[in-house]
């Protein structure tokens, strides 16, 4: 039985989810093919939206762009690539015909830098951490 005790490793934010774009795709694709948005992230996972359902257990790859960059250098404005596995997907989206929410956990991130990047931007203070 769960406790109540929060089990993540990591701080978890909440993220303006209209205005963080995330792009998925298989890892057998070369191209970003579904489109979506982030409702809150930590560096081990994020919870979003696609307009197409992954199941569970699948392994994609991710291009995270977090709002808020604008007073950043270019280099840090970049987006953040990580290789994820899918842990849940909401089946009540299923039956809406709209967006479908989902949950991946970060398994690798792709460029040096990916982790350090999306670490920092989370601790800038520009984001709420989440209950």
């Amino acid at each position: 039985m769960h406790s109540g005790k929060d089990r993540r490793r990591h701080p978890r934010f909440v993220l303006p989810s209209m205005y963080t774009e995330v792009e998925a795709r298989a890892l057998d694709s070369d191209t970003f093919e579904w489109k979506g948005h982030a409702y809150d992230i930590s560096v081990g996972g994020m919870r979003f939206e696609l307009d197409r359902p992954i199941e569970p257990g699948t392994q994609i790859a991710l291009r995270l762009q977090l709002p808020g960059a604008q007073h950043l250098k270019l280099t840090d404005r970049r987006p953040v690539y990580v290789f994820a596995n899918v842990v849940w997907i909401e089946e009540d989206d299923l039956e809406q015909g709209g967006p479908v929410r989902m949950a991946c956990v970060f398994s690798r991130f792709v460029l040096p830098g990916d982790e350090a990047r999306l670490h920092d931007r989370l601790r800038s203070g520009r984001y709420s951490v989440a209950a």
